[in-house]
């Protein structure tokens, strides 16, 4: 299952009368039967992962590709590096189809193929 990330500024926010609702409910009637508890075995194999940075970049993407993600609303950059990445760890993985350069003739006026 994919992780789903939001901002706080993405989310909707929260009226002063729901605020209030969600003061007034004790501890001890929060269910917090969905969220399971980090006990010391979880801490000893807990790893710290820094993420990666990323950098500034000017690519060339067919118009019908950046169109297609900017459909998807805000964040299409971001998608698109989850594609890139998500390639890249494929490949790394050994788990991808082979790509190879071929010429100008193709389709699209499009630089590479994928076989499998």
């Amino acid at each position: 299952m994919p992780t789903i990330r939001k901002k706080r500024d993405d989310l909707p926010a929260l009226s002063k009368k729901r605020i209030e609702e969600l003061k007034s409910i004790p501890d001890d009637k929060i269910d917090f039967s969905d969220i399971p508890e980090l006990d010391e075995e979880f801490w000893e194999n807990a790893e710290w992962v820094e993420p990666d940075k990323t950098q500034p970049l000017t690519i060339r993407v067919k118009e019908s590709v950046l169109d297609y993600c900017k459909a998807g609303g805000k964040g299409y950059q971001t998608r698109i590096n989850a594609v890139l990445e998500s390639y890249v760890r494929a490949r790394q993985a050994n788990r991808v189809l082979n790509v190879h350069t071929v010429d100008t003739n193709l389709p699209n006026n499009s630089q590479t193929r994928i076989v499998s």
